[in-house]
């Protein structure tokens, strides 16, 4: 059985592009994913970063929640030690009664940003020492069953927002399953854990009212298009601009051009910058549909959530397309 689909909207702001025009990108994005069979999209909280637009993450699933229909919307995540457990029950509680049975709320306890960005959300490092808490806190919230006396949060949606908890090690599995919640694996950057954290989390998965069994996610970058060379260059785009954001935002400034973002790939550094990705699909709707399938079934995921990188929002809405096509298709035996 095919596992499900889904879209993590990474949210970028192109070179000589703008917010805006990365808001109307996730727009086209999600009406893409919803007519093309995917089951949700996701977009993340990062902060001080110039290329990503989804810092106000809540904020950027409302608007895309309002100019689609039927599609789930998400954060995959938020980064909770970043925020007060009721801020963000407020928040999601706020979305989940506006766009009822359509909102999910993936918890991770990265900062999601550097040192210095880090003060100035007014936290230190020992904030992610009380993610596991924090995460109850705000479940108590989002039931309606608090666990601070006197405090609710308002408004709080008729059904329940499910929670996920996100991870790119052996914590987040570990803490997923004691809690019975799904599991998020972010093998689209960090595979190294992969299939020992998914192990990890099907052996000491303990049921809970939200969810019986485990059930995995896993994270993996695609680039389809009609022809594999359209795609492997599309690949190779995709790898230079964040090659150069990766490098530029540590030397403002500084400006390679494609020759030296290639040499730089291809030298030991780069090529560990290359095995982030190691996870990905780039070629026409066959060659994708089959490396899904294949990934899928060696690690056991239920649904893999999809980063769809090529730098052009049309080839980007057109491997979205592909891709759901693809993996809705029949396979000939």
């Amino acid at each position: 059985m095919a596992p499900a689909i889904s879209i993590l909207d990474l949210a970028p702001i192109a070179s000589g592009s703008s917010a805006r025009e990365s808001f109307r990108a996730s727009v086209e994005i999600a009406r893409a994913a919803e007519r093309s069979g995917y089951r949700r999209v996701w977009y993340a909280e990062h902060h001080n970063m110039s290329s990503i637009a989804s810092s106000a993450t809540s904020v950027v699933i409302g608007y895309v929640a309002a100019h689609t229909e039927t599609i789930r919307l998400g954060a995959g995540g938020i980064m909770l030690p970043n925020h007060s457990p009721l801020v963000i029950a407020e928040q999601f509680g706020t979305l989940a009664t506006m766009y009822p049975d359509r909102i999910d709320l993936g918890l991770g306890r990265a900062p999601g940003s550097d040192q210095n960005t880090m003060l100035a959300l007014r936290r230190d490092n020992a904030s992610a020492d009380s993610f596991p808490q924090d995460v109850l806190e705000l479940q108590g919230y989002l039931t309606g069953h608090s666990r601070i006396p006197g405090v609710q949060a308002v408004p709080r949606a008729d059904s329940v927002v499910p929670l996920y908890i996100l991870g790119s090690s052996l914590f987040g599995a570990q803490l997923a399953a004691q809690l019975g919640l799904p599991y998020a694996f972010a093998s689209h950057f960090a595979p190294d854990a992969l299939h020992q954290a998914v192990e990890i989390y099907r052996q000491l998965f303990r049921p809970s009212e939200q969810l019986a069994e485990p059930y995995v996610m896993a994270g993996v970058n695609v680039l389809a298009a009609e022809t594999r060379e359209a795609a492997e260059e599309q690949r190779d785009r995709a790898y230079r601009a964040r090659t150069r954001s990766m490098i530029t935002r540590q030397n403002p400034g500084l400006n390679l051009t494609d020759a030296e973002l290639d040499e730089f790939l291809a030298s030991p550094q780069g090529a560990q910058l290359a095995g982030m990705v190691r996870y990905t699909a780039a070629g026409t709707p066959d060659e994708v549909r089959d490396y899904l399938t294949s990934f899928a079934e060696s690690v056991k995921a239920d649904e893999l959530i999809i980063a769809h990188h090529a730098q052009l929002v049309a080839d980007r809405v057109r491997s979205v397309e592909l891709t759901g096509a693809a993996m809705a298709a029949p396979v000939n035996m």
